[in-house]
């Protein structure tokens, strides 16, 4: 399925929004889990919503050159009062960045915007990286 770019910059919305509610949820997870066995996640989580934010800056960038204006809205957060289910929200929101732009960047190469791809799959990238730290510190 060909893309065209005003539903390119739609789905890159889409993802900034995501990237915002990342950003929120790891901060408050990282604030409220408990329990010795998370410690170290705890002070990766701030790390992974600073890169988040990140990500958001660079979508807003890509959205701006390609003509759109970035939104200001934010997606879902999940919240919990266990710390495992906690994680899970977080690894269940990667997933979802992963599927999503694993699309992007083949849209972006089908639009020829190559510089962009690449941009897009280093934000993959990351958040590859932090489905495994997620992963790792559920123990699977």
């Amino acid at each position: 399925m060909t893309i065209n770019k005003e539903d390119f910059i739609k789905e890159l919305n889409k993802d900034l929004e995501w990237e915002f509610a990342a950003a929120i949820q790891y901060v408050q997870h990282a604030a409220v889990i408990t329990g010795a066995e998370y410690d170290s996640i705890t002070k990766e989580l701030i790390i992974h919503s600073n890169e988040e934010m990140a990500h958001a800056v660079s979508l807003s960038e890509i959205i701006s050159d390609l003509g759109g204006t970035p939104v200001i809205d934010v997606e879902e957060r999940k919240i919990s009062n266990q710390s495992k289910t906690m994680l899970e929200q977080d690894l269940a929101g990667e997933e979802l960045a992963i599927s999503r732009y694993k699309t992007r960047v083949k849209q972006a190469d089908e639009l020829g915007e190559h510089g962009m791809r690449r941009v897009l799959e280093d934000i993959l990238m990351q958040e590859e990286e932090h489905r495994r730290d997620l992963l790792s510190s559920l123990g699977r």
